[in-house]
């Protein structure tokens, strides 16, 4: 298995202990962001990375720069379920309009998630 592969299942695996480690999140963010950034150093098109950096600075409300890998994501092709959910996520949190954030969610349908990606936090209650 490659190098890349292994880095983002731990990056998969650290942002899932975030919701464990709430007194840490900060910090647990810094971590993950740092690790994404030297992965898309080595590899700029790597459509994971761009997914969840994406979803960690949605998660912590950056939502334009989790816009900008996102769509960088889209632009390559990527057809991961993850980004058209996250993308969705996105537009809800920057109050676009509602048939931009449902096109997201309609294609990502018949989508697949791949393992190496992961959603942004969505909370329906904050909006």
């Amino acid at each position: 298995m490659n190098t890349i592969t292994t880095r983002l299942e731990n990056v998969k695996k650290l942002q899932a202990k975030r919701w464990e480690n709430e007194d840490h999140w900060d910090t647990i963010n810094d971590l993950l962001i740092k690790e994404l950034d030297e992965i898309l150093l080595i590899e700029p098109q790597n459509t994971a990375a761009l997914i969840n950096i994406g979803a960690i600075y949605s998660d912590m409300g950056e939502n334009e720069t989790a816009l900008h890998y996102l769509k960088t994501a889209l632009n390559l092709g990527s057809v991961d379920k993850n980004l058209f959910i996250n993308l969705a996520i996105v537009m809800v949190y920057m109050e676009k309009h509602q048939e931009e954030y449902h096109e997201y969610l309609e294609t990502a349908e018949d989508k697949i998630e791949d393992p190496l990606t992961f959603k942004a936090y969505f909370d329906p209650q904050s909006h």
